[in-house]
């Protein structure tokens, strides 16, 4: 009888690893929904790739704007994301980017349980705060909320993030602001949005990205913001990568907007592309950027 080749074997036909949803705590006893996108069916190369995604505000791994991220980056790596909490199915409430930290500390873990040796951490817009706080924090090796973060990523990519808290010069902050500050505010974000925010999320203030950011180095950063951006003026990356130094990169995108649902075709590929040479340190950053920035679009009139 004829054999008949497989998918994945000599059919000409690329292996898909499943899908693989997993509860996965973090070390103040939350727990997190997770979705692991493997790009291989078993990790045996020192060269293979995961990124760990956290999303935006109100944002979930069932969101059309984040699976198509993870669609996009799975082409290149392997993907990695959560509800953070006070999202989704996890559980705990939204802490905008404090102790959200302690969910990508727990998400790096798990990659490098499951055997990758260079691991990405990507965040957009709050979850973008997230990562540079955590790669922060943990280099420093501070206790955060009682706890030490223990596992350092290979490089970080912060898109469509704040520089600094307490931003209420966009309209669409000054909501975010309603949300977080008023009764109201946070029952509309429950039933509206899905999101479950405490009423004192921050009992102390926590340190902004800018303040911890120069503290990631020599891990590379590759920090992207759109020009189109209505929630964080380009005033945030640019401060953002003056604090970081020179292991950071910044691609100022054009006709890009905000975050996942902002997001200009073909971007996403770009960077999933670039994670080699930004684990690298590969000078061709600014190459790279140059290059991105004329094919992602035409600059915006005016």
């Amino acid at each position: 009888m004829k054999r008949v080749p497989v998918c994945g074997e000599d059919s000409g036909v690329p292996y898909s690893a499943p899908t693989v949803y997993r509860l996965l705590p973090t070390a103040d006893a939350e727990i997190l929904a997770t979705e692991l996108r493997n790009r291989v069916p078993v990790v045996t190369d020192n060269e293979a790739v995961c990124v760990v995604v956290a999303h935006g505000f109100s944002g979930s791994i069932g969101r059309p704007a984040l699976r198509a991220v993870t669609d996009e980056l799975r082409r290149h790596v392997s993907v990695l994301s959560m509800d953070l909490r006070g999202h989704g199915r996890s559980t705990g409430t939204c802490t905008f980017g404090d102790r959200e930290v302690l969910d990508v500390d727990a998400a790096v873990g798990e990659a490098r349980r499951l055997g990758y040796r260079k691991v990405v951490t990507m965040g957009w817009s709050m979850g973008g705060a997230a990562v540079v706080r955590h790669a922060g924090l943990a280099a420093a090796g501070e206790m955060t909320h009682g706890h030490r973060l223990r596992h350092r990523p290979d490089a970080v990519v912060t898109v469509s993030a704040a520089s600094r808290w307490f931003v209420r010069d966009t309209a669409p902050m000054r909501r975010i602001h309603w949300f977080a500050e008023t009764a109201s505010g946070r029952v509309a974000a429950r039933l509206g949005l899905g999101v479950r925010i405490a009423a004192d999320p921050w009992p102390e203030i926590p340190a902004a990205p800018v303040e911890v950011i120069g503290g990631i180095a020599p891990t590379p950063v590759l920090i992207v913001h759109g020009d189109r951006d209505s929630y964080f003026t380009v005033e945030h990356p640019r401060a953002l990568a003056a604090a970081a130094g020179p292991t950071a990169q910044l691609w100022l995108v054009p006709g890009f907007g905000h975050a996942e649902a902002g997001v200009v075709p073909g971007l996403v590929d770009r960077i999933g592309a670039h994670l080699p040479d930004l684990l690298a340190g590969r000078p061709e950053w600014a190459q790279c950027a140059r290059r991105m920035a004329r094919e992602t679009g035409p600059s915006p009139a005016g």
